[in-house]
């Protein structure tokens, strides 16, 4: 089974989150916190500094507390992913889309109250924890688990596992 470490930025600025719409395989737009696979060797805020950079072309340095871990499991494909999102209200520079990996079209700080509907289509291991930590019903690092069912990725079922 393939396992994959992930970092989030969860970056607020004048009460705007930092998200990113990222072009998935089957054409559709994915709005996310920025952020992405941590590179062996690297620290979890390093890794996320280095994705925001990627990403938006913003400058992160300051990151405060992990807010919440989330797990995924998807047995039938193989795969897991451990992820931690951590906050900062810091951010320099200008947002410049110049992704290496190609999938970010989009970057922009939206208005917490806008987030929601953005994230609508993002998948549930995204939304649930980012709309929870928005809405301040969380205890500090908070964790969430998931579970992904089926082995085609258009036909998944994913179901959030409850403590």
């Amino acid at each position: 089974m393939r396992s994959f470490r992930v970092g989030g930025g969860l970056i607020v600025v004048d009460n705007q989150l930092l998200l990113a719409a990222n072009r998935r395989r089957q054409g559709h737009l994915e709005w996310t916190p920025p952020g992405g696979v941590i590179d062996e060797g690297e620290s979890v805020t390093a890794g996320i500094s280095r994705e925001v950079r990627e990403e938006t072309g913003l400058q992160v340095h300051e990151w405060t507390d992990c807010h919440y871990t989330v797990s995924v499991d998807a047995p039938d494909m193989g795969w897991h992913m451990s992820v931690e999102s951590w906050f900062s209200s810091v951010a320099h520079g200008e947002i410049v889309l110049d992704d290496p990996d190609g999938i970010v079209e989009q970057a922009e700080f939206v208005a917490l109250g806008d987030v929601a509907a953005l994230l609508a289509d993002s998948p549930l291991w995204v939304r649930v924890p980012v709309m929870a930590w928005l809405e301040g019903g969380m205890l500090p690092l908070s964790s969430f688990q998931f579970v992904v069912v089926g082995a085609d990725r258009a036909t998944a079922v994913v179901e959030q596992v409850l403590p």
